[in-house]
């Protein structure tokens, strides 16, 4: 079984029907924005070429060709595919933030900080790997 939806409108889900899709990590940090341990994440190393996905519904969203080491516990990247997600202020656990939501299923995906000076965009999106699948690409 696979713990993706699979459906035209992931908007139009049920959180029990979330509930029965996702393994609980996966509910709480993609459905009630939680945040996996930092160095905890399957695809924290992953570094073959391929695309990272929605765990949820499958929506592309990140390249390999952005990822980078930012040493922080999460995988980073240094842009989303464009239209893939959308980003709102976050105000928990007494900080300003900029959430990343997956733009199709509003699915919590990690945040993104303006602190990557050494990438193309100087912006580090810091996800959660238990938010992500990865496809490699096929040799």
């Amino acid at each position: 079984m696979t713990n993706e939806a699979n459906v035209d409108n992931p908007s139009e889900i049920s959180e029990e029907c979330w509930r029965q899709i996702l393994s609980p990590i996966e509910y709480h940090v993609l459905r009630e924005a939680g945040t996996e341990r930092p160095g905890t994440g399957e695809l924290l190393d992953e570094d073959r070429l391929g695309w990272y996905f929605c765990r949820a519904c499958g929506n592309r969203l990140f390249k390999s060709g952005a990822k980078f080491d930012s040493g922080c516990g999460w995988p980073s990247f240094f842009e989303a595919e464009e239209g893939s997600t959308t980003e709102i202020v976050d105000y928990s656990h007494g900080m300003i933030r900029t959430e990343v939501r997956c733009a199709k299923c509003n699915s919590h995906l990690g945040h993104v900080f303006p602190d990557a000076p050494h990438t193309p965009t100087g912006n580090r999106y810091c996800m959660n790997s238990v938010s992500l699948r990865f496809e490699p690409d096929e040799a």
